[in-house]
């Protein structure tokens, strides 16, 4: 009996050995140390922004109904890749973020390429005009900066014009000042661009 016994022992030993070696065939191996984790590979890439943004003014309104007021916010909003490109946009919302979403959206549908000249400037002096505002702008040498304020400033800026006077006569209505920044903007020329459209060379057409 007892040799039976020391012999069933001896087996069940050995049963538990094989259990154990396939089990441990079947795991994956550890690796020692904690788990790497490439935190930059995980990171989305962030797109650069096309242009600019410039809040210019947000207002509140009021619009009477038959209950009573409805207050809102409109925001007046600048936008420019500061190389030849700017536009602005108006938006109205219940909400300021809303009204500056709006603006935006409004913004990269009217977009103008300003003509430049060296050193970062307009090519000519203009009047710009919009209802009751008007605003003279005119080339200045390298160093004067924008002689600007306020809207016209934003404008220019974000256009990537550098060097330039300006002075605004009559309505000083934000919206109207941008508005005549951009009528300024887009009635400027180039001589080549002029010298194209008459057939001349730019000679011809600076003499």
């Amino acid at each position: 009996m007892a040799e039976e016994v020391k012999e069933n022992a001896v087996v069940e030993a050995t049963e538990e050995k094989v259990e154990k070696t396939t089990s441990e065939k079947g795991k994956a191996p550890r690796t020692e140390g904690k788990r790497k984790f490439d935190k930059k590979a995980a990171r989305p890439l962030r797109k650069e922004k096309e242009f600019q943004e410039r809040v210019v003014t947000i207002k509140r309104i009021s619009k009477t109904v038959k209950g009573g007021r409805r207050m809102r916010f409109s925001a007046l909003v600048v936008i420019g890749d500061g190389k030849g490109t700017v536009g602005f946009g108006l938006g109205k919302a219940n909400e300021v973020p809303d009204a500056i979403r709006k603006a935006l959206d409004d913004a990269k549908k009217n977009t103008y390429r300003v003509p430049m000249v060296k050193p970062d400037t307009l090519p000519h002096e203009i009047m710009g005009q919009y209802g009751a505002a008007k605003i003279f702008l005119k080339p200045a040498p390298e160093g004067t900066g924008i002689i600007a304020g306020g809207p016209v400033r934003a404008v220019l800026e974000l256009a990537g014009i550098k060097n330039i006077y300006s002075k605004v006569y009559g309505s000083r209505v934000s919206v109207n000042v941008v508005r005549a920044t951009i009528d300024g903007i887009k009635r400027s020329t180039t001589a080549s661009r002029v010298a194209a459209l008459r057939g001349k060379s730019v000679k011809e057409i600076l003499a």
